[in-house]
C-alpha cells in the first residue's frame, strides 16, 4: 500500500457531523423543532449540557449558561468578516415595516435580493404572495422574508451554532458552519428558508472570494440561505437592498431603539411607533411566541385598484390561456 493511502484523509466539518449521526437525527428532531425553538429565550436551567463543536472537530459538553466558554469554543474557527457578522451594530435594534396597501407585485424587490445574493431565479429570500382573506373580500400582495424573529425557534435546534440572532436584532446565518442538516428549515413557522440543492448561480464567479456572512457570498452547495436585512449595507449606512429597490414606497427600515423608520421610495422618516398604532400594525402569527421584527400596515385605502393584469403569469388561470 502506498504512503499516500496510508496517509488518512482529514474530514470536513460536514462529514464529521454526518458521520457522529447529528444529521440522521434529523427526522426526530425536526418534528419538535418549533416547540422547541420557543424555550430559546426563556427556559433555560443551570446546570443543562449542550454539545459544541469545536475548531478540530471534536464535540464537547459546556453548561448552557456558561456563555463565555461557548462564544470561546465556537469563535476559535472564525474569520474577522465572521466575528464582525455575529456582533451586529452596537446600540441597534432593526425593525422592518410592509405597508401592504402600496404593494403591486411589481417584484423589484426579489429581484435586488437575488443580484445581491446571488441566487438562482428559483430562489428567493423574499416572495411576494397573492392573498385573499375570502371570496368576498379583495385580494391583496404580501412580500413575506425572514421575521428575523427576537424568539427565533431556528436558531434553537441549530446543532453547531451556524444560525444565530444578533443584539441588533438580526438573525442571520453563516454556511462556513452550515451542515445542511435542515433543523432550522423544520423548525421556522414562516418557510422563510431555502437549501441550495443545486449548485449556486455563481459558484465559478465566487471561487476564492473570502466569505462574507453579512452578504451570504460566496453561496454554498448543501447550505441553507435565507434573507439577512442586507446586513452588509446596513453596515455601510444604506438601507436594505430590497427597501431601495421597490418603486412603490412598500418598505420601511429603521431602528426601533430611535423609533424612526424610513421608507424608500420617498426617503421620508417617519416615528415607527406613530406608523404601527395609526394604520394598525401587526405582525404575522404572533400568537406562536416568536416576536417578529417584520410588521406589516393592513391593505386599507389601496394605493391602486387591483387587477387581473396585475398577476405575474405563474398565478393566472389556466384556463385563461
Amino acid at each position: 500500500m502506498s504512503e499516500k493511502e496510508d496517509k488518512p484523509k482529514k474530514k470536513t466539518r460536514r462529514e464529521f457531523l454526518q458521520q457522529i449521526g447529528i444529521v440522521g437525527a434529523g427526522t426526530i428532531l425536526a418534528g419538535s423543532a418549533i416547540y422547541a425553538g420557543f424555550s430559546y429565550q426563556n427556559k433555560k436551567k443551570p446546570g443543562d449540557r449542550i454539545k459544541v463543536l469545536t475548531a478540530e472537530n471534536e464535540l464537547i459538553e459546556v453548561d448552557k449558561n456558561d456563555t463565555t466558554k461557548a462564544k470561546k469554543v465556537l469563535a476559535t474557527d472564525l474569520t474577522e468578516l465572521q466575528k464582525e457578522g455575529r456582533e451586529g451594530i452596537p446600540g441597534k435594534r432593526w425593525v422592518y415595516v410592509v405597508d401592504l396597501s402600496k404593494c403591486r407585485n411589481a417584484r423589484k424587490c426579489m429581484s435586488a435580493c437575488n443580484e445581491a445574493h446571488h441566487l438562482r431565479p428559483e430562489q428567493h429570500h423574499i416572495n411576494t404572495l397573492l392573498m385573499k382573506e375570502s371570496k368576498n373580500t379583495p385580494a391583496y400582495y404580501m412580500p413575506k422574508p425572514c421575521m428575523h424573529c427576537d424568539n427565533p425557534p431556528c436558531v434553537a435546534v441549530c446543532p453547531v451554532d451556524a444560525t444565530y440572532k444578533r443584539p441588533d436584532g438580526i438573525v442571520l446565518i453563516d454556511n462556513e458552519r452550515c451542515i445542511g442538516c435542515r433543523f432550522c428549515i423544520a423548525a421556522c413557522p414562516y418557510s422563510a428558508r431555502i437549501l441550495n440543492w443545486i449548485k449556486p448561480e455563481k459558484e465559478e464567479e465566487d471561487k476564492g472570494k473570502t466569505y462574507n456572512v453579512e452578504l451570504n457570498i460566496p453561496q454554498r452547495l448543501g447550505t441553507v440561505s435565507k434573507c439577512l436585512f442586507s446586513a452588509d449595507r446596513i453596515r455601510e449606512g444604506k438601507l436594505p437592498y430590497c427597501v431601495s429597490a421597490c418603486p412603490n414606497g412598500v418598505y420601511y427600515f429603521g431602528d426601533e431603539n430611535e423609533d424612526a423608520v424610513t421608507n424608500g421610495t420617498t426617503k421620508e422618516t417617519v416615528p415607527f411607533r406613530k406608523l404601527l398604532e395609526d394604520n394598525g400594525g401587526y405582525r404575522l402569527m404572533s400568537d406562536l411566541g416568536t416576536q417578529p421584527r417584520v410588521y406589516y400596515l393592513p391593505p386599507k385605502n389601496k394605493s391602486y385598484p387591483f387587477q387581473d393584469k396585475d398577476k405575474p403569469e405563474a398565478e393566472k388561470d389556466v384556463s385563461e390561456g
